[in-house]
Parts: C-alpha cells; structure tokens; sequence
C-alpha cells in the first residue's frame, strides 16, 4: 500500500480500539472467568469495530485494511494465548480492556510498523513495477494446476509415495528416543527397537526415491502433454497471427518457456507437498511429546514468513533497477561502437569513458546493496533460528528438571525440531520458485486462449473433381490496411483441361489470388467457387489435396528427396513417383547424385540449389495428381510447354501459372490480367496482343516477347531464381 495509507490507517484503527475497549468495560466480569476463550471473545467484539472503522477511508481505502484490522484484533488475544501456555506457573491471560493504556499503545505501535514493513517498498531509482504480469499471475497457476491434474495418476503415486517417506522420516526420530529411553531405563538394546529404526530408515529412503522418480515421469509427460497442444493449436491460426508474431517468440516459448512451465508442478508438488506434509506431521508429533515447547519452536514459522515477505519484496525491486542499470550500460556500449567514427572525429573518448564508469557504477551500488540486504537478512533469519533454539533448550530444560518430559523426549523433541526448521526453509523459497515459474507461462495461456479466425469446417469430400475455379466478385483487403483493397469486385474463371495464366505488374494482386484459391485466406466478399462449391463447404485436408501450389522458392523440410516428395501420402508406387519426378524434369539431376533418392536436402533445402528445389517441389505436386496445379512463378523459360504435357498426361486437370515471363505467358490458353487489383482483360494471348490493351503495355514494360528485353528479364530472373 502507498505510504500515506500506511501511515493513515494504524491511527485510525487506534482511535476505533479505543472505542471498542470503552464500550467494552461492561463486560469484564463475563469474560475474564472464561480466560483464553474470553481473550478470543474479547478480540471478536473488536473486530467489527476495526472493520466498520477501515471503511471510513473510502475513495481512499488501502487494499489491506481489512488484513490490518484483523491482525490489531488478534494481536492481543495470540499474546495472552502464548503467555497463558509458555509462561510461568499460574500466569493467566488478561484482557486488553483490563490492562493498562501502555498495552494498547504497544500493540496499535507494532501492527504499524509490521503494515509499514509488509508494504512493498518502491523501487530504487524510481523504477515502477509492471502491472502486466500481476492480473494474469493467478489465472497461469490455476491453468498449471489443471494442467496438473490431467496426469493425475501419476501425481496420485507421487503423493502415495511422498506420505509413506515423511511417514518413516518421521517415526526415525521418535523410534531413537524410545531406544534412548530403553537404555536409561536399564533395558537395553533389543532387536525390535533397532529394527523399528532400521525400517523406519529404508522406507523413508525408498519411498522417497519413489516419489523423486514419479515427479520426474511427471514432468516428462507434462511437457509432451503442453508442447503438443501449443503446437497443434498454433498451426491451426491464420496467417495474419504468423505475421504479426515473430518465429523467434514462438520457439522461445518451446524452448524456455514450456519447459519452465512444466518444471514448475512437479518441482513445486515435490518440494511444496513433501514440506508441508512433514512439517504438519512433525509439528504434530511435537505438540504430542511436548505442546508448550511445540508453540515455542513453532513461533519460527511467521517470523520466518514475515522475514522472507520482507526480503523478496526488497530483492524483487533491487532486481528490476539491476536489470534496467545493466540495459543502459549494454546500450551505451551499442550506441559508443556504432557511433565509433564520431566520437574519434569529437575526440570524445574521454567523456565516453566517464559515462561509461558512470553507468558502470550505479550497477556495482546495486549489486553490493542486493548483497548486502541479502547478508542483513540471512543474519536476521539466523538470528531468529538461534534465539528460538535458546528459548526452546531454557524451557526444555525447566521441564526436564520437573519432571514433565524425559531425555528421549527430548532428544525426539530436537531431532524434530531441526526437521521441521529444515522443511519450513523449503517452503519459505519453494513456494516462491513455484508461484515464479507458473506465472512464467501466461504468454503459453494466451496463445492458447486465441482462437483461429479461419473457417476450416467444411465437410464436402467428392470422390471426383474437375478442377473449374470461379472468381465470383471477390473482394478482399488486408487487416493491417483496412481502407486500400488487394482485389476488387474481381470475376474470372480457370476452366478444367485449361491452362490458365494470371498476368500483371507487381501489386495487381496475382499472389493474393492465389492465396485466396489456396484458402490461405478468405475474401471479404464475393465467393471462390471449385466445381461450383465454394471453397470453405470442403473439408480442410481434402481441398488441400486437391489444390496444390508450388512457388518460385518453395520449402523442402530436412529429411531425404524422397520423403519430401512422399509428403503426406502413405502408399505410392515406385514407378508413380519415378513417373512424377521425370514429369517435374529431377529425375536426371536425383540420378546424378552419389546418394540419389536418399540424398539429404538439409535444413529448408539447403543443399541443393533453388532450381532443383523448385523441380522436387513440383514432383511432390505432380505426384498428388491435383485437380487444380497453381504455379507461382514456377515456369523458367524453356518449361512452357510443360503444363500443357501434364494436361495431357492426367498428372493435373486444370493449372493456373502466374508468371511474368513472356513466352510462358504465351503458351496459356487463356490469360487474365490484373491491373491494381481488377481484371482489365481476358482471353487468349493472341487476341490480347492483337488488342494492343493492358497485355500489351506488360510486355512492353517488361521487354517484347522473344526480343532483346524481354529474353533479358527471362534470363536475369532465371538466374537470380536457380544460381547454384
């Protein structure tokens, strides 16, 4: 909370106190024959008292002024309780109402001051702290948590395993203390005690190594249970996501932040359960052999609590002025070296060099303040662990001189209690660890949470297609520029048996055509039609079988040629596939090759060149034998005449080229160009440059067919697309 709430609150609650305790003199005589029942009493008549008076500060009430009305409630009654069982003889609880003024002070003065240091306090160097990550912190660790359970069999044997460890870590101690007092008894060692020790310790060793291998199964399959449900989901956006998003923040989240999400359950059910299992079950244990020194050794749980609040909140703020001291001397470096040339022409050095020492030492302040809050506080905590020890072996031993407990009591009682000391230091940093790294994953969450805005729920399957596409008025503009269409009010067709070209400058709109026929994309309005069905009624995998696309640049994935071009087919005969690679013109290239069929293209096709990366891309499309062949930018000069070969052969029932080279724009049946997202005209390349239209002044821009500029253009984008 802010300071001025703060500092506003605890003499607000003093003054409601005070009130309260007048109004409560009636009835001490009620309440003090009760003893600590009546303490307790007393504190909930209180309470209401405290609450009503927090709401007083509105607009301005702090998020923890019903914690701190709370806390000033029960301060009191907690003191007496503990007085009232560690205390001497006879020493009985009093009420507030009846002690003097001074109580009253002291307790309103120590609530004050614990608000005052539960706060989180501000950053160093005015760093803020980032709000972004506090609303989605508890949601991560609830979907964690689901995550979980899912494996909850695992997770179950996990937990079996973990209680029957701190079952038998537990009876360890307990069996030694009733061997220690066998012996001051004068029984002596017997088989039974020295087995019941024995057992005690083999169980605990073998359950444990139980439970470590069932959380580390539970990792693994929690981390293949995340990654494959993050893969699937995020394949199945559209394209727009892809875009926006970096390749980079997507493997990240694979690489790091999966598998700190998934560390983060098993880790923390590991650490956190076992914990607080055993601490519950040997404070329990405590209370049984000895409950005064149990609430005595006990008291180091809150103060401990209290302590590592305290130092998280310090360390997390010191870290956020570490990280952004150590991002300002990174970029000074950056900005010296790039800027290199000015600063020896300005002879700057000098002042490059200061700034540099600068920035340089505000980072070392912070790093020997974070070391030294760090020494402050592990001495506190140290300090605390020792006076509780002291306190526990004075009263220990007050109790053994009267006779209350005896040495194997108490040897069970010190065992125990470094036990339960060890385990609450656990808690006090693994629950942390686990809350940082469930929180770790909210990006995971949100990708996760997003829905694809592609309609992929289509169910039509013909058994045959004859490959005739309809542009029926589409239109279509891209969500990043909303207002300047791609396409407008577009109508073409690409009949079956045809080949069909799509010609136009670059912009026109040629590639977003394609993409709209891939159904990479929707149009806005108007429909794409296959054999007069639009194109989302059919089923997402089947129309993708049917309408194959092979670019300028297509990617190959690592593996053999030919498991590049079997992709996705899971029966094909040899002499088909030989067939389709001699069709797309790799079959005397793969033949010269040492390994031939089994070669390995490498990391996106990288060890053959570009031109023999587009002929196994098109014998992975021929071999599919689709209903509609799209090739972008494909067609070298020289392969004009191979679509209409493909036609003939029945490896594909319809093509659609784009392209700008000339003569394979001339060997298309039909052609439609595309000025500035329109279709200005159609027909046959022939009537088209009769025309002297749109057609034309392409070939003009770009060189006339067989003449100088445009066998130039051909031959330039040729090999700039298939260098070796």
């Amino acid at each position: 909370m802010a300071l001025p709430s703060a500092a506003l609150l605890p003499g607000l609650l003093l003054v409601a106190d005070a009130l309260a305790l007048v109004l409560l003199v009636p009835l001490v005589p009620v309440l003090v024959p009760l003893g600590v029942v009546g303490l307790w009493l007393e504190a909930a008549l209180r309470l209401p008292v405290l609450a009503v008076a927090t709401w007083l500060l509105l607009p301005r009430r702090p998020s923890g002024a019903t914690a701190a009305a709370v806390t000033v409630a029960a301060t009191p009654a907690a003191f007496g309780t503990f007085r009232h069982l560690l205390g001497p003889p006879g020493a009985g609880p009093g009420l507030l109402v009846t002690a003097s003024p001074t109580w009253l002070g002291v307790t309103h003065a120590a609530v004050a001051l614990a608000l005052l240091a539960w706060a989180a306090p501000p950053a160093p160097g005015g760093v803020p702290k980032t709000s972004g990550d506090v609303p989605k912190a508890p949601g991560t660790i609830l979907r964690v948590l689901a995550l979980t359970w899912e494996e909850r069999n695992v997770l179950g044997g996990a937990f079996v395993c973990l209680v029957l460890a701190a079952i038998g870590e537990t009876l360890g101690p307990y069996a030694t203390g009733k061997v220690l007092d066998a012996i001051r008894n004068g029984d002596g060692l017997t088989a039974g005690a020295v087995g019941m020790v024995a057992a005690a310790g083999a169980a605990s060793v073998l359950f444990s190594g139980c439970r470590g291998g069932l959380f580390i199964l539970l990792k693994a399959r929690l981390h293949q249970r995340l990654s494959l449900r993050l893969f699937s989901h995020l394949v199945r956006q559209d394209l727009d996501f892809f875009q926006r998003t970096p390749a980079a923040e997507l493997s990240a989240q694979f690489s790091m932040e999966v598998p700190r999400v998934c560390m983060a359950a098993p880790s923390g059910a590991n650490l956190l359960f076992r914990s607080l299992g055993m601490a519950l079950v040997v404070g329990a244990f405590m209370f049984v052999l000895a409950p005064g020194l149990a609430l005595l050794a006990l008291l180091e749980l809150p103060l401990g609590i209290a302590i590592h609040r305290i130092e998280s909140a310090r360390k997390q703020a010191l870290q956020r002025s570490m990280l952004e001291a150590s991002a300002r001397t990174a970029s000074g470096v950056q900005e010296s070296v790039a800027a290199i040339e000015t600063i020896r022409i300005f002879s700057a050095e000098e002042e490059e060099e200061k700034q540099h020492s600068c920035n340089l030492a505000k980072e070392l302040r912070l790093k020997e303040q974070m070391n030294l809050e760090l020494a402050f506080f592990t001495l506190v905590q140290r300090v605390l662990q020792l006076t509780i020890r002291v306190l526990v072996l004075f009263r220990s031993h007050q109790q053994l001189r009267d006779g209350y407990i005896t040495p194997g009591v108490l040897v069970s009682f010190l065992l125990y209690q470094d036990t339960v000391g060890s385990h609450v230091q656990v808690l006090l940093y693994g629950f942390n660890e686990f809350l940082t790294k469930a929180a770790a994953g909210w990006k995971i969450w949100e990708y996760l949470d997003r829905e694809a805005t592609g309609d992929v729920g289509g169910v039509q399957k013909p058994p045959e297609l004859q490959g005739h596409v309809t542009f029926q008025e589409v239109t279509f503009t891209y969500p990043g520029n909303p207002e300047q269409p791609v396409l407008k009010d577009v109508t073409f067709e690409v009949r079956s048996g045809e080949v069909t070209a799509l010609a136009g400058s670059n912009g026109s709109g040629k590639s977003t055509a394609v993409a709209l026929l891939e159904r990479l994309r929707d149009p806005g309005s108007g429909k794409v039609l296959l054999d007069g069905i639009p194109l989302p009624e059919y089923e997402h995998q089947y129309l993708h079988r049917k309408v194959v696309l092979v670019e300028q640049d297509p990617i190959l994935f690592s593996g053999t040629i030919r498991e590049n071009i079997l992709l996705g087919l899971e029966h094909c005969k040899e002499s088909e596939l030989q067939e389709a690679a001699t069709a797309a013109g790799a079959m005397e290239f793969i033949q010269g090759l040492e390994r031939g069929w089994d070669t390995e293209v490498g990391e996106h096709g990288e060890h053959l060149a570009a031109g023999e990366r587009r002929r196994v891309a098109l014998a992975r499309a021929l071999l599919r034998r689709p209903a509609v062949l799209i090739l972008d930018e494909a067609l070298d000069d020289g392969d004009e005449g191979a679509a209409q070969c493909w036609l003939r052969t029945g490896l594909a029932q319809t093509v659609l080229v784009v392209s700008h080279r000339p003569r394979v724009l001339d060997a298309a049946d039909h052609l439609v160009v595309l000025e500035r997202g329109a279709v200005v005209e159609t027909g046959t390349p022939a009537k088209l440059r009769e025309h002297c239209g749109a057609y034309s002044r392409l070939l003009l821009g770009g060189g006339r067919t067989g003449g100088p500029e445009a066998s130039s253009m051909g031959s330039e984008k040729g090999a700039a697309s298939g260098r070796e």
